[in-house]
């Protein structure tokens, strides 16, 4: 049995057209270099961990 997991690099890009900012109910957009996807609006970036995005306020990284 392998020890090695198929995680995704990326978000699914059709995930992404479906998501929106948690806060703001606005777009998100996709940093690929810093896996994150960013709410302008909320001014907040939420991580991607393995693949999957984590939506929660108290994850996100304020944006100054």
């Amino acid at each position: 049995m392998s020890d090695t997991f198929n995680t995704p690099s990326s978000v699914d890009p059709r995930l992404l057209e479906t998501l929106v900012c948690p806060v703001t109910r606005g777009r998100l957009t996709y940093d690929r270099e810093r896996q994150e996807l960013v709410s302008a609006g909320a001014k907040l970036a939420f991580p991607i961990r393995d693949g999957v995005p984590i939506l929660l306020t108290e994850e996100a990284r304020q944006l100054d």
